[in-house]
């Protein structure tokens, strides 16, 4: 009997039923679980501290290894097997990816005033940006006793190991330029199309491409075409969720005058339009983009075609999707990225 699929998440069934994603995402689970094992030696204090000044790692939760909150770093996982690595060098590159989590991921806590839990850490009082410090000193650490511990293994030649812990810096360094430069706020929106190629690539692209970093300093054959079309894909897939991003954060963007896509639109196209925006605006948190479907819609349907195209094209390359699964997928990422009002468009 045909299995009936109509109402099962289409993301969970890549997990669970996909031959590439099950095992990019078990992979990942053990990269996950050998990154905090090898943290937790740095996150304790000295013996005879005193108690009130003790730190320690906290437990890791089982949500930590869930396809849910693994969905960007398994798809990431998955190029791997997509480009046949070797399982030695997929374990280095999975953890990689886990180290390029908690430094974005506390990176951004401590730029947004967030506090998204990425490694658990016991510490007195609130410590919101304490954590976060100590949380990117400790994943600099696991990364140094990484790479010592693959050349000494015979992975990693010493020089491909000093090149890819300069690269795992160097790499992120556009993004942390482009969130620079909106930390005091921007004084001009720029043309919605530059916002698109060259600001948000930077800021969310460039993540989405951060799985080839290692790949492309330490393997002997790499290859470069097959890797650029997975690229590309994941590139657009990451834009289309950027596009997401922006309408559900224009009343953010527009009070902090952060870059956006659709506020830059407005502002070249129906300018009256934003001093309307401006006058009603009352909170962070407001749902404008429900305010002004005329504008946000376009918006919308890019976006998801982004998502719908570079997921599809990821399946075409092995990824274990259809044309109408990649659809399916798409919309699901407007509940995950919390616009789900417009997922019917």
């Amino acid at each position: 009997m045909k299995q009936n699929y109509a109402n099962e998440h289409p993301w969970e069934r890549l997990f669970t039923t996909g031959r590439v994603m099950r095992c990019a995402w078990k992979e990942q689970q053990d990269c996950i679980a050998d990154v905090h094992r090898r943290m937790t030696p740095y996150l304790d204090t000295p013996p005879g501290t005193p108690d009130p000044y003790t730190v320690h790692g906290g437990p890791i939760p089982d949500t930590f290894y869930s396809w849910r909150k693994n969905m960007f770093s398994s798809l990431f996982h998955s190029v791997y097997l997509l480009l046949n690595f070797s399982p030695a060098h997929r374990a280095l590159y999975g953890r990689l990816i886990h180290l390029y989590r908690i430094w974005v991921t506390s990176a951004d806590n401590l730029l947004d005033d967030e506090d998204k839990v990425v490694v658990p850490i016991r510490m007195p009082g609130q410590s919101r940006i304490m954590r976060q410090v100590v949380a990117l000193m400790a994943a600099d650490r696991v990364l140094a006793e990484m790479l010592a511990e693959a050349v000494g293994a015979g992975i990693l030649q010493e020089d491909t190991a000093r090149a890819l812990s300069r690269a795992s810096l160097c790499h992120l360094l556009p993004s942390g330029a482009q969130e620079a430069m909106e930390e005091g706020g921007i004084t001009v929106r720029p043309d919605p199309e530059h916002v698109l190629a060259v600001i948000h690539r930077l800021k969310t692209g460039l993540l989405f491409n951060l799985a080839f970093i290692a790949p492309e300093i330490v393997e002997d054959r790499y290859p470069a075409g097959q890797a650029g079309v997975l690229k590309s894909a994941l590139m657009d897939f990451g834009l289309g969720c950027q596009l997401m991003d922006d309408i559900r954060d224009m009343a953010r963007d527009l009070m902090e005058r952060r870059h956006n896509y659709v506020l830059s639109w407005i502002v070249h196209h129906r300018p009256a339009l934003m001093c309307l925006l401006e006058a009603r605006v009352q909170s962070s948190e407001d749902r404008i983009y429900l305010q002004v479907p005329d504008v946000v819609l376009p918006a919308v349907r890019r976006g998801l075609a982004m998502m719908c195209d570079g997921l599809a094209r990821l399946g075409e390359l092995g990824l274990g999707c259809n044309q109408a699964d990649s659809e399916r997928m798409a919309r699901v990422m407007f509940n995950v990225l919390d616009i789900g009002e417009l997922c019917h468009v």
